[in-house]
């Protein structure tokens, strides 16, 4: 089922526990996060038990404070969602695909990330993990229902170095990242009649060259100037500048 706003309209929205405005999409097999500007303003947003692939898409939400996406397929997270909620403080990924250490590195962009929960997501069986988290993610004291423990920054620090200066270790790590990059879901998924990015997309016939240097161009995007030129290139069904390297590339 797709997030409509029908769909959101339609949703229980209420004063949680805690007083805060909680949206709540639990369990409707939600492919893709898309239409959530039609909710306004909510302090915690709850789409477990979902299909969601891709976290991300979300609209400028800067009263957001908790998402909880437990039990999805989640294997990425969209760049540019810590500028979309620069003041989230929980995110639980529980029981989702994660899957490499570098793919957790833009959750250190949250400033205001204190609480965190990653259990049973193939990364957590990494080695190094916890370590990792934490120095990746500074802000974060509580990480899988676990208080952080000074002696476990220091591990870390320990084994990465400082972030300006990381470890042979780090810059390895650093190296290795799912290749989960998909036009359509990182914003919203194609719709039914098909006319999304990925559709788009799909009447360019790309080299391996090509794609590969699109993948490098997402990956390597560091501002949100860029990363914002990259998705509306997409969004458009062109390539951004760059990408092309062989003028055969595009047949009609």
């Amino acid at each position: 089922m797709r997030l409509t706003a029908d769909l959101i309209n339609h949703s229980l929205s209420y004063l949680n526990p805690l007083k805060e405005r909680e949206l709540d999409l639990r369990g409707h097999r939600i492919p893709a996060i898309e239409n959530l500007g039609v909710a306004g303003p909510h302090d915690a947003i709850d789409l477990t038990d979902n299909d969601i692939q891709v976290l991300g898409n979300l609209p400028l939400s800067p009263r957001l404070r908790t998402l909880l996406l437990a039990r999805n397929r989640i294997a990425a997270v969209q760049p540019t969602l810590p500028a979309a909620a620069p003041n989230l403080r929980n995110l639980v990924l529980a029981t989702n695909n994660i899957a490499e250490l570098a793919d957790l590195d833009v959750l250190g962009r949250f400033a205001q990330l204190t609480h965190l929960v990653l259990v049973d997501n193939p990364v957590t069986k990494k080695e190094n993990y916890r370590y990792w988290v934490l120095w990746r993610c500074p802000s974060v004291r509580f990480l899988d229902y676990q208080k952080v423990k000074d002696a476990e920054r220091a591990k870390a620090k320990e084994l990465f170095g400082e972030a300006d200066a990381p470890t042979e270790l780090a810059s390895r790590i650093m190296g290795v990242k799912s290749k989960t990059f998909d036009a359509g879901a990182a914003n919203g998924g194609a719709a039914a009649g098909g006319s999304g990015p990925a559709s788009k997309l799909s009447r360019l016939k790309l080299t391996d060259k090509e794609r590969k240097k699109l993948q490098e161009m997402i990956k390597k995007a560091d501002s949100l100037e860029e990363i914002i030129r990259l998705e509306k290139a997409l969004n458009e069904g062109r390539l951004p500048p760059g990408v092309m390297v062989d003028d055969d590339a595009m047949e009609e």
